[in-house]
C-alpha cells in the first residue's frame, strides 16, 4: 500500500488509498503457489481495519492472513514479531521471506530472525544485497527472486 504522509489514522478511512505499482498483479501471480500474509507495524489499525484497506484496492483476494502490532504486541524488527507469525503459520524461518520497504526494520529484522528478506525500494537505485537478502525496485521482480531461492 502507498503511504500518504498527509493522512493519519487508520488507512481504511483515508480519503485516498492506492496499492503500490504492480502489487495486484504480483500478488495474484504468487497467490496460487505461496502463502501470502501482511506483517505490519501499523499502530492506527487493527486486523479488521487493515483488511478493509486491502479490500479497497483489491489486494485482499490474494492475502491469506494479516498480522499487526495490535495483535502481536511487538513491532518489527523484534525477533518476537517474526517468531509469532512463523509459529502461527507453522513455518520454519528458512522457508519464509519478508518483503518490505524499510530496510533496517523489515529486512534486517527478518534476516536476524532467520528469514530471507527482499527490500522493495522503488524510490531510488540504491541496493542492499547480502547473505539472505536482496533489493528489488519493481514488485514484478519478486517472482523471479522467489524462484531463484526455491
Amino acid at each position: 500500500m502507498k503511504v500518504f504522509p498527509e493522512y493519519s489514522g487508520s488507512m481504511h478511512l483515508w480519503p485516498r488509498v492506492e496499492a503500490v505499482p504492480n502489487a495486484k498483479e504480483t500478488l495474484a501471480a504468487l497467490h496460487p503457489k505461496r502463502t501470502l500474509v501482511v506483517a505490519t507495524n501499523a499502530q492506527d489499525s487493527d486486523e479488521t481495519e487493515i483488511w478493509a484497506a486491502l479490500q479497497r484496492v483489491g489486494l485482499d483476494e490474494s492475502i491469506g492472513q494479516v498480522y499487526c502490532f495490535c495483535k502481536i504486541g511487538q513491532k518489527k524488527p523484534a525477533p518476537e514479531f517474526f517468531a509469532y507469525i512463523l509459529n502461527d503459520l507453522k513455518v520454519e524461518p528458512e522457508l519464509a521471506v519478508m518483503v518490505g520497504d524499510e530496510f533496517s526494520v523489515d529486512i534486517m529484522g527478518a534476516v536476524q530472525a532467520g528469514l530471507r528478506g527482499v527490500w522493495f525500494n522503488p524510490r531510488d537505485l540504491m541496493e542492499q544485497n547480502g547473505p539472505g537478502y536482496c533489493t528489488i525496485h519493481d514488485l514484478m521482480d519478486l517472482e523471479r527472486i522467489l524462484e531463484i531461492w526455491s
